[in-house]
């Protein structure tokens, strides 16, 4: 009797496992996750050192409102690196996604210290940027 209900046991525990495994296997799969958007990427990125308007005081970097179409390195009461004291160009979207990806490399004593190397994030950031035109 003891043989019996042991092996019983066993057979209803593997039963159990197998159906744990089957129905594991039977649940739908998450939705991929959504990248996040520009607004996001710019608060968690680059909000430290740049604002998006004009009432709050300046940080490390100019406010980048309506930076599409502005030259560069002219915004009032900001102080610029000799880099971009010498600047002579309009900030389009491929000149930020240039800048984004490396600043030193598109304007040469640049004190931006950020490198963003994912083209898909450097597009959404640069999209918000627009908005704000």
């Amino acid at each position: 009797m003891t043989k019996l209900r042991t092996i019983r046991a066993i057979g209803l525990g593997f039963c159990a496992a197998l159906l744990a495994v089957t129905m594991a296997g039977a649940q739908m799969p998450l939705p991929p996750a959504k990248p996040p958007d520009g607004t996001t990427l710019f608060k968690q990125q680059c909000a430290t050192c740049h604002t998006t308007n004009l009432s709050d005081p300046t940080r490390q970097g100019p406010s980048l409102f309506k930076i599409v179409g502005k030259p560069a390195g002219k915004a009032d009461g900001f102080r610029y690196s000799a880099g971009f004291a010498e600047a002579n160009f309009v900030w389009d979207a491929a000149r930020l996604d240039a800048y984004l990806a490396n600043p030193q490399a598109m304007v040469p004593g640049s004190n931006m210290a950020y490198r963003q190397p994912k083209a898909e994030t450097r597009t959404a950031i640069i999209a918000y940027l627009k908005e704000l035109n």
